[in-house]
């Protein structure tokens, strides 16, 4: 899901291609999701991020799919009834840029063959702890926030699954300054690393 502007990001970038480390947040998914077991990619784009679009049909190995961009749920609704896309589905923001291949692999295998969908989510603690933004929270567990990987499944959304995972790779979306800063700093530690 990448056809988000960033308003709140306050950058001239379009928000997937805002850079993390020297990378675009969206490069730096897509590594992510390349690593794991997914088989395809598809790339949801919108005419709000026309430069993001530009910039991904260019990367061998995903497929862009355009949507309207107004917003994740309507986007996503709109991408469930393409065709090519049958459940389950794994979507993942474009605003993860320390996802890594080994997560998305244990939610792919969390999942398992469940008919249901999943919803990943991450204590409001730990991005408190992060020193990132939280700008949406799970109704009604106020104290889980979404990450934005889900498993969309074949039933109805009253089978949906949470996940709680604490996991700083799934906490740190990019909405603001301070989160890109909080991804940089932690990026440059895991290479300083050696991971």
């Amino acid at each position: 899901m990448c056809g988000g502007k960033g308003t709140r990001l306050e950058s001239p970038h379009e928000k997937p291609l805002y850079p993390i480390d020297g990378t675009a947040m969206v490069d730096r998914v897509l590594a992510g999701l390349r690593e794991s077991e997914i088989e395809t990619i598809y790339a949801a784009v919108s005419p709000k991020a026309p430069e993001t679009r530009t910039h991904l049909e260019d990367r061998d190995g995903v497929a862009t799919i355009e949507t309207a961009g107004d917003g994740y749920v309507t986007d996503l609704m709109a991408l469930l009834e393409r065709p090519e896309l049958a459940p389950p589905v794994l979507t993942v923001a474009a605003d993860l840029p320390l996802l890594e291949g080994p997560v998305v692999d244990q939610v792919l295998a969390a999942h398992g063959d469940s008919d249901a969908s999943r919803t990943v989510c991450v204590p409001a603690a730990l991005k408190r702890r992060l020193g990132v933004s939280i700008d949406a929270r799970l109704e009604p567990d106020d104290h889980l926030v979404p990450t934005g990987v889900n498993v969309v499944g074949t039933t109805d959304e009253s089978t949906t699954m949470t996940d709680v995972r604490y996991d700083p790779r799934l906490a740190v979306n990019v909405n603001r300054l301070q989160d890109a800063r909080v991804a940089a700093d932690r990026l440059q530690r895991r290479s300083a690393e050696g991971r």
